[in-house]
């Protein structure tokens, strides 16, 4: 307090150098704070596009060269989520950067260099003129003589909630002055027996349980929310009965799928609540794709249910069908291949990337270096074979689409050599390896059932992989972490009933919802001699000559 001037003037310059000072010091931890948000941002708008662009290489080498091991589509994943989680990181540090440079003049704010401009929002959406009130005085002179010189468009995409609506449908009455009749035209047609829900509604009740796995708890959630009280009990009885509605269609999908010449199968499991305890039941999958072969048949699903995963399920399934199976070598088809079976044995054909994988396990160079010292050392002779199964794919990847008998010529030129030489090799050097290592395992699992591998090289409708009905389960693995269980045996039968409609129609590229609704609306009314015309392929044709006329 002694160094401090006595009189008021030179207080008050005192005071007003230390003012500056603090408005210095703190301009200057703002210019800080500001450059360090700027930093954190462009830290993380780098982050962001290198997140980007390894995905981009990863989809483009999968493009040019197919899948080049068993976990690209895991990897595909990963930096599906990293590139989300580095954009959500971005938007927050350059909001951050924005308002920290806001409180300074020393720092710009900060610009987000865009990948590539953002794509226009699609012309059949409607557009809302809304317009901001003009100035009525000039900001730099004060006068009131403006002229409109332009504009200036913002656009912004905007979701309104679902609209909901009654539709009323009047039956007038008329009286006869002759007769005293009375004349009226029937009662509407409702989808369900004592209904009142649309088809549309009805379509989306479907396709966001079965197709989207949303269980009718959270619907029911949703919709009271949005003011519509249709309880559990209420959207369980009204997809009971679609399913029933439904049934002829199924049918006529089911027959589609079974009078094939070859079938793809496989099966993934599902929790079943029984007696208070769930019990690991199955849901079995048998896909109709001649697309890889030019087969002019559409493509098609079949799902069953099941308790349990013994041999009897699929012996049921397929009791009337013969023909060519791609599966798995699991054990419960060994009944069908059976040379006493009825009505004829059916063809074994097993797929090249179960036992890709095998060998693939053991020769994953990724997945050993993420383990550091742990890991145990790569197998030169599974990498061999990962090398060797590869240029069998290559050579199909090429031919992909193309008729049988070309395929099956160009099989015989060029991979039955391959395959010749590949098991050779493969039983030279089991002879030399122990029968309890790892890629001796590998290797017998092939060698005992050599003639089923080799056994696209005799019939170009054979595929190398099972691919088709690993992906017809896909969804239901990702789907049951939502659903956790199905209620009942019923229930896993019904879900089966519904993912062969929307999965049928997703095959062929339709809506699923939107062939749902039309089908539901339709169906009753609909001659059963047409019946066919409904089946989503045709649906699809003529929805798009319909198109067609109308433009």
């Amino acid at each position: 307090m002694a160094d401090l001037p006595e009189d008021i003037v030179s207080l008050k310059a005192a005071l007003a150098v230390a003012e500056r000072r603090a408005d210095r010091a703190e301009a200057e931890r703002d210019t800080a704070v500001a450059e360090a948000a700027h930093a954190q941002a462009k830290a993380s708008g780098i982050e962001a596009l290198i997140a980007h662009l390894k995905l981009q290489i990863e989809k483009l080498k999968r493009e040019l060269y197919g899948t080049r091991s068993e976990r690209t589509a895991r990897l595909l994943d990963q930096l599906e989520l990293q590139l989300k989680d580095a954009e959500a990181a971005l938007s927050e540090d350059e909001i951050a950067a924005e308002q920290a440079a806001a409180k300074t003049t020393l720092v710009a704010s900060f610009e987000r260099r865009r990948r590539g401009g953002r794509k226009p929002f699609p012309e059949h959406l409607p557009r809302e003129r809304v317009v901001v009130p003009a100035p009525t005085a000039c900001k730099c002179c004060g006068s009131d003589r403006l002229r409109k010189l332009g504009e200036d468009v913002t656009e912004t995409l905007e979701a309104i909630p679902r609209r909901w609506k009654v539709l009323q449908t009047v039956r007038e009455k008329f009286t006869c002055r002759d007769c005293e009749g009375i004349t009226q035209p029937p009662a509407p047609f409702h989808v369900t027996p004592r209904g009142f829900l649309g088809p549309n509604l009805l379509a989306t009740i479907l396709f966001e349980k079965f197709g989207q796995h949303q269980p009718l708890n959270r619907q029911s959630e949703r919709y009271a929310r949005e003011g519509i009280d249709l309880s559990v009990s209420t959207l369980a009885d009204q997809v009971g009965a679609c399913t029933s509605a439904l049934r002829p269609l199924h049918e006529l999908i089911e027959r589609h799928v079974l009078s094939a010449e070859r079938l793809h199968g496989d099966d993934t499991t599902v929790p079943i609540l029984a007696k208070g305890k769930t019990v690991t039941g199955r849901i079995w999958t048998y896909v109709r794709d001649d697309r890889p072969f030019g087969g002019p048949a559409p493509p098609a699903v079949l799902y069953q249910a099941s308790r349990d995963r013994t041999a009897e399920q699929p012996e049921t399934h397929l009791k009337d069908w013969t023909g060519i199976l791609q599966a798995d070598a699991y054990p419960g088809y060994e009944r069908l291949y059976a040379g006493t079976r009825s009505p004829g044995p059916v063809t074994q054909a097993l797929c090249w990337v179960h036992a890709r994988r095998k060998f693939f396990e053991l020769a994953d160079i990724a997945k050993n270096a993420r383990r550091g010292k742990s890991a145990a050392s790569i197998s030169p002779m599974a990498l061999e074979a990962v090398k060797r199964i590869d240029v069998l794919f290559a050579i199909e990847r090429e031919m992909n689409g193309y008729p049988a008998e070309q395929r099956l010529a160009i099989r015989r030129e060029r991979s039955r050599p391959l395959l010749v030489d590949m098991e050779t090799w493969m039983r030279t050097e089991r002879a030399r390896l122990s029968r309890h290592a790892d890629t001796a395992k590998a290797m017998d699992y092939m060698l005992t059932r050599w003639d089923a591998f080799a056994r696209f090289t005799t019939d170009g409708r054979i595929c190398l992989s099972n691919n088709a009905a690993e992906r017809a389960l896909r969804g239901i693995a990702l789907g049951r972490r939502s659903w956790t269980f199905a209620g009942s045996q019923r229930g896993a039968d019904r879900c089966a009933f519904m993912l062969t409609m929307i999965a049928t129609a997703r095959l062929n590229g339709v809506d699923p919802q939107a062939w749902l609704a039309d089908a539901l609306a339709r169906i009753a009314e609909f001659p059963q001699s047409r019946l066919h015309e409904l089946l989503p392929w045709h649906w699809a044709a003529a929805a798009h000559q319909d198109k067609a006329v109308a433009a």
